[in-house]
């Protein structure tokens, strides 16, 4: 039987016209044996007997109900009027339950406004009809109908209350299902720009160190093997640092629960030691300092323990800064990097003596020529854009500047940015090129 009535709700619901037909006959078959019931006894009626009109009002008036959903307050409003008529024609016969599915089909499906006014016609009807037939003595036939009128007012409210209430659910869970593929949305590109950040920086350090290294060693290749040997030794070590470093990042994208990427600490100013050396290595003289409040030297192990994305952005701005300088400052640079920790900041500061600087910065000019002079006498290999720029006048060395803010550098903005950091980047006074940062650092 429970199935029976589970199979016949969904049917019921796509048939809606066939639904209120058979109820509107339903209620006409129950109206028609009211009316029969409610004739006087006796004789057959008499020629003034309205029993055959009354008749057809009552089926006329409960066959309405079957347009229910298109004009329900309308269709109350002429049932109302046809049974006032019918009782002011004759005792026998009362459209009141015609009424009723009316009543609820307002408050189930129409505003609070319109379904109290139906409400409210409805009783008026009841009371205007029972004035006319002359029956409200019987307080008790009334107070019944008016309590199915009620009830079924209520029983329509309560479902239209529970519809909202559900429709609610649905939009705030659709609202809420939008918000969350949004989050992830945005998750995703941030994940992509921070891994597209640290490739970047990874590559183009470790492959200008390898370009650098490769042209000095094709130069000495007949002159100094040992030398050459040296670089191809060192460009192999590179390359081997690059690739673990970058399987590192690309890990992430794996999806295979099965195979977990490989993770390991990562870089930070504890690193930026081995990171001068690679310089040194490379062809850059850099110069490493650390201090700590006040300007004091200091040493890597005794910088206090920093904050895990603060440590890895100073450590890629020095790399970005570093490797900036490798590509652009040109023959016979050097490159400073100084590292303050105070309470509550942290400022790295990366220069270099590049074109047009030579013999312009006093204690550290002289410095970078005792670096020269220590350094071999290969000639380090420049980018395109560095050769031109080496070849224009004076006027042409700002744009030079310019042109070494790349997609790097940029990195380097948004990593500051996001930790709430200042950055500077351009030329420094007295020539070279220099980027600094603070980093604020919390209690």
């Amino acid at each position: 039987m429970r199935n029976t009535l589970g199979g016949l709700r969904p049917w019921l619901r796509d048939h809606p016209l066939i639904t209120d037909a058979v109820l509107a006959m339903l209620l006409t078959a129950v109206a028609v044996l009211f009316a029969h019931g409610a004739e006087p006894a006796g004789g057959p009626p008499g020629p003034d007997d309205p029993t055959g009109t009354a008749l057809a009002l009552i089926v006329a008036g409960c066959l309405m109900t079957a347009l229910r959903r298109r004009r329900p307050f309308l269709i109350l409003c002429l049932v109302i009027v046809i049974d006032v008529t019918l009782a002011a024609l004759s005792r026998s016969g009362s459209l009141w339950l015609a009424t009723l599915p009316l009543v609820y089909t307002i408050a189930a499906h129409r505003g609070l406004a319109l379904s109290l006014c139906a409400l409210a016609a409805g009783f008026s009807g009841q009371f205007v009809s029972g004035t006319a037939r002359g029956d409200l003595g019987d307080w008790t036939a009334h107070l019944l109908m008016a309590a199915l009128t009620m009830t079924l007012w209520l029983i329509g409210r309560s479902l239209r209350l529970r519809r909202a209430y559900l429709s609610e659910l649905r939009d705030r869970a659709e609202r809420m299902h939008r918000a969350r593929e949004a989050d992830t949305r945005a998750a995703r590109a941030e994940e992509r720009s921070r891994i597209a950040r640290e490739l970047h920086d990874v590559v183009a350090h470790h492959v200008s160190v390898m370009t650098v290294q490769a042209a000095a060693a094709r130069r000495v290749l007949a002159s100094n093997p040992d030398g050459a040997r040296e670089a191809l030794s060192a460009i192999e070590e590179t390359g081997r640092a690059a690739m673990a470093e970058m399987r590192n990042i690309v890990g992430v994208l794996r999806t295979g629960p099965a195979v977990p990427a490989e993770r390991g600490p990562q870089p930070g100013l504890r690193e930026i030691a081995t990171l001068v050396e690679q310089m040194h290595e490379a062809g850059l003289p850099t110069c490493l300092r650390f201090e700590g409040a006040g300007g004091a030297e200091a040493t890597p192990d005794g910088v206090p323990p920093l904050p895990p994305g603060v440590d890895l952005a100073a450590y890629r701005l020095v790399q970005e800064a570093l490797t900036n300088s490798l590509r652009h400052a040109g023959e016979g640079a050097s490159a400073w990097v100084t590292v303050r920790h105070e309470p509550g900041e942290l400022t790295v500061h990366v220069e270099d003596d590049g074109r047009g600087s030579r013999g312009s910065r006093g204690s550290r000019g002289s410095r970078a020529a005792a670096a020269r002079s220590e350094a071999p006498r290969s000639e380090a290999p420049r980018s395109e854009a560095a050769g031109d720029a080496a070849d224009r006048t004076a006027s042409g060395l700002g744009r030079a500047a310019a042109e070494r803010i790349g997609h790097g550098l940029v990195g380097i903005r948004e990593r500051v940015a996001l930790y709430g950091g200042i950055l500077r980047i351009g030329p420094r006074p007295g020539g070279g090129f220099e980027v600094k940062a603070r980093f604020p650092l919390k209690d």
